[in-house]
């Protein structure tokens, strides 16, 4: 019965499923509450001071934290009210009065034509279930001559690595979507309408033990991870740094769009 549970509900439905319970975990988060992507948005907000900036599937709303004191308002976006709820308490207690919440799905924003100066996304399109569908709405609500900063984890470029990747994202977190590669990233983005105007690869470094903790993963499937780990060739565990713990690095990339 419990599989039967499983196999009817959506996509949408799992993801709020895995983080909400979590939600608290990811506003205390290390891994998202700092990194050399926040402090490049931080720069880039403050100069150009948006009027309303949208952190599109905010999650623990590091985004919206890092933006609302340049922004004139900041509107926190995600499928979990659990999460929303999370950003909300936080902002209160920060002070940080010009956070608005709204909940909802990526491919489809309850926000009118070119209601927004700038639009962020960080950690979240690994989770959405139609890419081009989510950057067409955010083309569709960016002003024209506005900004759009989509950071996320990408997959390696050869296949193997890829497919690691992939599997242990899979088996850590059974919502997760696809991480996509650089070259699928400016692909997507120059489909969408916007035009690259800089790109920052960065390393980010999981400590096992937190990255499988924050998400509940089973034990079952944390031995598999490690299982995974242990079998994979001398290329795949140079190239995601494998530490003894079971530690290990991978890939970010920030691309920061304009309207095209």
């Amino acid at each position: 019965m419990a599989a039967e549970g499983a196999g009817v509900r959506s996509h949408e439905a799992h993801v709020v499923e895995m983080f909400g319970p979590q939600a608290a975990a990811y506003v205390a988060s290390a891994v998202h509450a700092r990194g050399a992507d926040l402090d490049a948005l931080k720069a880039l907000v403050e100069e150009a001071r948006p009027a309303r900036l949208l952190d599109l599937g905010c999650g623990g709303g590091h985004v919206s934290f890092t933006a609302a004191p340049f922004a004139g308002e900041v509107v926190a976006y995600d499928l979990s009210e659990d999460m929303l709820s999370a950003v909300a308490a936080e902002a209160k207690t920060r002070g940080l009065a010009n956070i608005a919440t709204r909940q909802g799905v990526a491919e489809r924003l309850p926000f009118a034509d070119g209601s927004f100066d700038m639009v962020a996304s960080r950690y979240s399109a690994h989770h959405w279930r139609d890419v081009p569908q989510a950057l067409a709405e955010v083309r569709r609500v960016v002003k024209s001559g506005g900004q759009f900063v989509m950071m996320d984890v990408i997959a390696p470029e050869w296949p193997v690595a890829d497919t690691f990747l992939q599997t242990v994202e899979l088996l850590r977190d059974p919502s997760h979507g696809r991480d996509y590669s650089a070259s699928e990233w400016t692909r997507l983005a120059e489909e969408a309408g916007f035009r690259v105007v800089r790109t920052a690869h960065r390393r980010l470094r999981l400590e096992f033990a937190s990255w499988v903790a924050r998400i509940r993963t089973p034990e079952l499937h944390v031995a598999a991870i490690r299982s995974l780990m242990a079998g994979a060739s001398a290329d795949v565990a140079a190239h995601f740094e494998f530490e003894a713990d079971g530690s290990f690095s991978i890939d970010t990339l920030t691309l920061e769009l304009e309207t095209a």
